[in-house]
């Protein structure tokens, strides 16, 4: 009797699940494979999704964290999630801030940036997404995509008509556009780029984009 490989690892994967779950632990430990991700995907196993932890710590631990974060630290190392040591009361004091006095604060507490700013950026790691700008002379706007995202693609966060009329985006690099301070200098420099309907967005990208419809 031929046995179906894709019945095989499908059972072979459950049963590895169910094994682990018994005993009390999340699938994010037990490191499967794509192939064995992909036979139980239609489960949405809560275990399975990723994390991000955030430890509140006292003020004088929010650069070492403390007994309790490590704790955390040690009780998911085996999940490889991010553990975020933060101060909230210091945080929310930060934001509440204009840019000066948020630097010199920032300053006093020997911090080099927010900790909402490494949250939000482990966050985007962690669900693969990617912000690209549009720059204009009245407001610069971000948006966000998920990573691999083709040009055309992109362009439908804005509008959809963007999508279904591209014709080809200009593109400077976010290092470029901060080199030389405006668009007008990069195109200059040679900085602005013309691309088609293959080009994959990159992270920090300044865009704009010529369509039809």
């Amino acid at each position: 009797m031929r046995i179906d490989p894709k019945l095989k690892l499908e059972f072979e994967t459950l049963k590895k699940c169910y094994d682990h779950l018994e005993k009390g632990k999340n699938i994010r430990e037990l490191d499967l494979t794509k192939e064995e991700k992909a036979t139980i995907a239609d489960l949405f196993l809560l275990t399975d999704k990723p994390v991000l932890y955030v430890a509140n710590v006292d003020e004088a631990s929010m650069h070492t964290g403390n007994k309790f974060s490590d704790a955390l630290k040690e009780v998911v190392k085996k999940e490889n999630s991010d553990v975020i040591i933060m101060n909230n009361s210091i945080e929310e004091q930060i934001s509440s801030m204009e840019t000066p006095d948020k630097e010199l604060f920032m300053e006093e507490y020997k911090m080099k940036e927010p900790a909402l700013d490494r949250l939000i950026h482990s966050a985007y790691k962690l669900l693969n997404l990617f912000t690209y700008f549009t720059a204009g002379v009245q407001e610069v706007r971000a948006w966000t995509i998920h990573q691999g995202w083709k040009a055309p693609l992109a362009a439908g966060v804005i509008h959809t008509d963007f999508e279904k009329g591209f014709i080809k985006a200009e593109v400077i690099s976010y290092d470029d556009y901060i080199q030389y301070k405006s668009e007008a200098a990069c195109r200059e420099a040679g900085k602005l780029r013309i691309e088609g309907k293959e080009y994959i967005v990159k992270d920090g990208d300044v865009m704009h984009f010529r369509f039809n419809v």
